[in-house]
């Protein structure tokens, strides 16, 4: 019963393993900015530049991260990047895309 006399001190679902990951942290936040980046632009019919190619690197980014992420934490906040980048992108995209407007 040793088990029960250890504290539980690795949390609920988002628990890490306790050892640092900081080629995937740096991942993880990487692609949330990019996502946050690419969506907020996206509202913006002008800044259609901005968004898909922010949508773009954060979809590649998310992408990797997730491939060599550890944790559910890092794959949460991967997914919720991945989808801000993937809206962005394709919002982007409909408004001009990656080249629109400079040829």
């Amino acid at each position: 019963m040793a088990q029960a006399m250890r504290p539980n001190t690795a949390g609920g679902l988002f628990a890490t393993d306790g050892k640092p990951h900081p080629l995937q942290d740096t991942l993880l936040a990487v692609t949330l900015v990019l996502g946050i980046t690419a969506f907020v632009t996206a509202m913006f019919h002008n800044l259609h530049l901005l968004s898909s190619w922010a949508g773009l690197v954060g979809i590649l980014t998310g992408a990797y991260g997730q491939w060599i992420s550890e944790t559910t934490r890092e794959r949460f906040g991967l997914i919720l990047g991945l989808g801000a980048s993937a809206i962005g992108f394709f919002l982007g995209m409909a408004h001009g895309g990656l080249f629109g407007g400079l040829f």
